[in-house]
């Protein structure tokens, strides 16, 4: 990788997520308490995601937010020591947030409203979108493809692996809070 493209796209991931992730983790828990309820009556087949998302307090969301920074950042430092296959790995992760960020977006559309990390993902599309062409640039289109396949496995394997641990070590906290 380029010393540009780490300057440009490498090192702002790590900051773009905690500021993404910042304002999930400010609205998250009354945004579901108020919205938990009509979202399971509008939206049968997502119940089970709702009642995982429901039952996380704002401690246990920030264990797992945390919990996936860290995996981030290692994989940041993997690209500056030039690790091997580092710029598909960071580039699997990138792709998996681009994708999390348009997420954002068509849950929006659904709900008809404000889902929490929206105003962040509309800031952040941009950036998404330059990394997104920039990766254009290296890469064929099957490559991409199956980066970002293997990248959001990966990633919402981890997500589930991180809402447990918040859940584990916050989980007794959040419900005294609630």
């Amino acid at each position: 990788m380029s010393a540009l493209t780490v300057l440009y796209l490498v090192l702002p991931l790590p900051l773009a997520f905690v500021l993404h992730d910042a304002e999930e983790i400010a609205v998250q828990r009354r945004w579901m308490q108020t919205h938990g309820a009509e979202l399971a009556r509008r939206f049968p087949k997502f119940r089970a995601i709702i009642a995982r998302l429901s039952a996380l307090g704002t401690g246990a969301f920030a264990i797992a937010a945390a919990e996936e920074l860290v995996v981030l950042l290692s994989a940041t430092a993997y690209v500056l020591v030039g690790g091997p296959w580092a710029a598909e790995v960071w580039g699997a992760l990138f792709l998996a947030f681009s994708l999390h960020l348009i997420v954002h977006a068509v849950q929006a559309a659904m709900v008809r409203g404000y889902v929490p990390g929206l105003v962040t993902s509309l800031l952040l599309l941009p950036y998404a979108a330059y990394g997104v062409w920039s990766i254009s640039l290296v890469w064929s289109l099957p490559k991409i493809l199956a980066l970002a396949a293997a990248g959001s496995i990966a990633v919402a394997a981890n997500l589930r692996l991180a809402h447990g641990l918040g859940l584990l070590l916050a989980g007794s906290k959040d419900k005294k809070a609630a």
